[in-house]
């Protein structure tokens, strides 16, 4: 069982969408505010980018392969993930919060993980994979004590 104290933060996110709620109650009862939002405005890959695939000479004359297309829509939510952890990074080093709650689908708590300094890594309590960004908070709440209780 883990406990969320006042005071600690949530970060809910995907590869477009991150909130970082504080809760304002005890362990037994959450109240979830949003500090601060950002979102990714993130089209399609085929709206990014129109280039052909390459294409490479393994030798001169012989072969041709062609090259994979770029995924512009995956490297837009890579980017994204990394200025989040910057973010988070940031605030633990500013104080802003004690511990907090990472919940995100596994591809982006991966991505976090590995752009977080030791600062900001240690103050993670729990790490949560789950879809979340498009839930109101009372159902990030509740679908959040569910998931530390169970803990």
């Amino acid at each position: 069982m883990v406990f969320l104290n006042t005071g600690n933060w949530v970060l809910v996110a995907d590869g477009k969408k991150a909130l970082f709620l504080r809760n304002y109650l005890d362990t037994n009862d959450y109240d979830l505010r949003v500090v601060w939002h950002q979102t990714l405005d993130n089209p399609a890959s085929h709206a990014q980018g129109s280039d052909r695939p390459g294409r490479a000479n393994s030798v001169p004359g012989v072969r041709r392969a062609a090259l994979q297309e770029a995924d512009w829509h995956q490297l837009s939510e890579d980017r994204f993930a990394k200025e989040v952890a910057a973010i988070l990074n940031r605030a633990a080093q500013d104080g802003a919060f004690d511990e907090i709650v990472i919940v995100a689908p596994p591809k982006v708590i991966g991505d976090l993980r590995t752009e977080l300094n030791s600062d900001a890594a240690k103050k993670v309590l729990a790490e949560i994979p789950k879809t979340l960004t498009n839930h109101p908070i009372e159902k990030i709440e509740s679908l959040l004590k569910s998931a530390l209780d169970a803990m």
